[in-house]
């Protein structure tokens, strides 16, 4: 049986943040093997080793995006 992961292991093992990656499954840049609807009407996503190399290719492919400004302090 092969190894499947999680969505939040997924992000992990392809380098990118849990949020990136669902942003790249709404904005239908990825999408993995495997797919459950829940009775809530969530989805289960199920990543393989395959889908998670893919995944490294999309990243290679985005630009980075602006930086947050750290917050500064307000005087008191």
């Amino acid at each position: 049986m092969k190894k499947t992961y999680g969505t939040q292991q997924a992000a992990k093992k392809i380098g990118v943040g849990f949020r990136t990656l669902n942003r790249w499954l709404a904005l239908g840049k990825i999408k993995p093997s495997t797919a459950f609807k829940m009775p809530d009407g969530r989805t289960l996503w199920l990543w393989k080793d395959g889908d998670i190399a893919r995944g490294r290719k999309v990243k290679a492919t985005q630009k980075p995006g602006p930086k947050a400004k750290p917050k500064r302090k307000q005087p008191r």
